[in-house]
């Protein structure tokens, strides 16, 4: 059983060289590469800067994503807010946020969704988690973070077994928190470090995919498609993952 999932820090759809509101790049970016599941970071929602489009609806309309589920990290002054979303081919049977914000910084959090997967050909459908991070821009404060998320309900009742995936914008700025933090907890990182930011001249591995349990990554790629390097400062990271 094999799923593609994507993960992508959109910007608010505000291009990142132009500064333009172009909802159909993301949607062409995303769609080019037809994920089952898709993981957004700085999703807009009733912003003034984004025509008070409420984007996880917008997206998922424009993509043909039936599952849906959106929760806000920051309020924007002059209205509205942003946060974390998923758009998913499968059915979404749980869905809550975990808060990780430190102190009075930025608020930060991962959503957290359950789906029931079954893809074409397999006989049965499996239980799998999915959580989706914006974590912080200090090195001390995102390990907080993901500590938090690691000592987090239901997370840290899982069984070793039970099929995860950790994505996002984990503004891992010098790739520590994979060796010091996931991989003791039992994750996979990806066959290889892609660079994401910013996405006209990627210098940084600011994104990242992990594994656990019984997923396993089979192929990892960043977004070639030229579309992508003007829709959001982010290039999207897109594998391909087997659930044994």
């Amino acid at each position: 059983m094999q799923l593609r999932v994507l993960t992508y820090n959109i910007h608010k759809c505000i291009g990142g060289v132009d500064r333009r509101y172009q909802p159909e790049r993301i949607r062409d970016t995303i769609a080019h590469y037809a994920p089952d599941l898709t993981l957004l970071q700085e999703v807009d929602h009733l912003v003034p800067r984004s025509n008070h489009d409420r984007q996880v609806d917008l997206l998922g309309d424009l993509l043909g994503y039936r599952h849906r589920t959106y929760f806000a990290n920051v309020r924007v002054r002059g209205g509205g807010e942003y946060g974390n979303a998923i758009l998913s081919r499968f059915p979404l049977t749980h869905t809550r946020n975990i808060d990780v914000t430190v102190g009075r910084r930025k608020r930060r959090s991962v959503l957290h969704a359950r789906y029931r997967v079954r893809l074409p050909g397999a006989r049965h459908t499996r239980t799998v988690h999915v959580f989706n991070m914006h974590l912080g821009l200090a090195g001390g404060e995102r390990k907080i973070q993901l500590q938090r998320f690691l000592d987090s309900h239901p997370f840290n009742g899982f069984h070793e077994q039970t099929p995860v995936i950790v994505a996002g914008d984990l503004n891992d700025v010098w790739g520590t928190l994979g060796p010091k933090l996931l991989i003791p907890a039992g994750f996979r990182r990806m066959p290889q470090v892609l660079r994401t930011f910013p996405s006209y001249a990627p210098m940084r591995a600011l994104d990242a995919i992990y594994v656990r349990g019984s997923a396993h990554i089979v192929k990892i790629q960043r977004a070639g498609v030229a579309v992508a390097r003007q829709a959001s400062d982010h290039l999207p990271l897109i594998a391909d993952i087997e659930i044994t």
